[in-house]
């Protein structure tokens, strides 16, 4: 094999973040740490909102992703290229999650497509910089609300807005991971949209009766300040 893309030291090619998957597949079928470490690198943040929006849990979803690739680790030689490799390892998080659920007596509602069950088959901003205090506290607080506005929609429509929106994936990878048509895929992405529209809408139009306040000291001067150029003395 070629050592396209992969870091030589003393002699022997290692994996990096530009090594391909099937690159990182064969050096980790080799037991090579660092194709694991590369693969865990390129692909937790992914794995682990899919695995939150199902379990609705931190720890949980941690745990979740964790059990996934000890499985999927373990069952290198299971892997096939008819998928990428990040499709299969969602899939895999994707059942652990739901095998979660049920062992909690949370019934999902999602139901996954048959060759994603089988035994063969087992993305908002990232970070909140600014020199400003309260904008750091504002953007927080709006990243908390569209949180929990998500963990509130109905599970399939939560695993298509996480995929699409959240991730970035295509209709067509959408689809292929959920084993759903594009056009549901689109159908259930809007709906969701409206579902989170709403939710935010109840939660922060109250409080926008209250937004861009020019009372009290503001007030009295400008009021003040008018009076003056008028030439009026009170």
């Amino acid at each position: 094999m070629k050592a396209t893309n992969l870091v030589v030291l003393a002699g022997r090619a290692l994996p990096d973040d530009q090594t391909s998957d099937a690159a990182l597949i064969e050096h980790a079928t080799g037991r090579d740490p660092g194709a694991f470490r590369t693969i865990m690198r390129r692909y937790n943040q992914r794995l682990f909102r899919i695995a939150r929006a199902i379990v609705r849990d931190d720890s949980v979803a941690e745990d979740v992703v964790q059990e996934a690739y000890m499985h999927a680790f373990e069952h290198l030689g299971n892997f096939r290229a008819e998928s990428s490799l990040s499709t299969w390892l969602h899939r895999i998080v994707m059942n652990e999650a739901l095998g979660r659920l049920r062992k909690t007596s949370r019934s999902p509602e999602v139901i996954l497509p048959a060759h994603a069950a089988s035994a063969d088959v087992v993305p908002f901003p990232n970070g909140i910089a600014t020199d400003d205090p309260e904008k750091t506290m504002a953007q927080r607080q709006i990243l908390r609300l569209v949180e929990e506005a998500t963990d509130e929609l109905p599970d399939d429509f939560r695993l298509v807005f996480i995929a699409r929106v959240i991730e970035g994936m295509s209709v067509e990878e959408t689809a292929e991971l959920l084993g759903i048509k594009h056009a549901t895929v689109r159908s259930r992405l809007h709906r969701a949209r409206e579902l989170l529209r709403k939710h935010i809408d109840d939660r922060i139009g109250p409080m926008l009766l209250n937004a861009f306040p020019f009372a009290g000291w503001r007030c009295e001067r400008l009021t003040t300040k008018v009076m003056k150029r008028l030439g009026i003395e009170e």
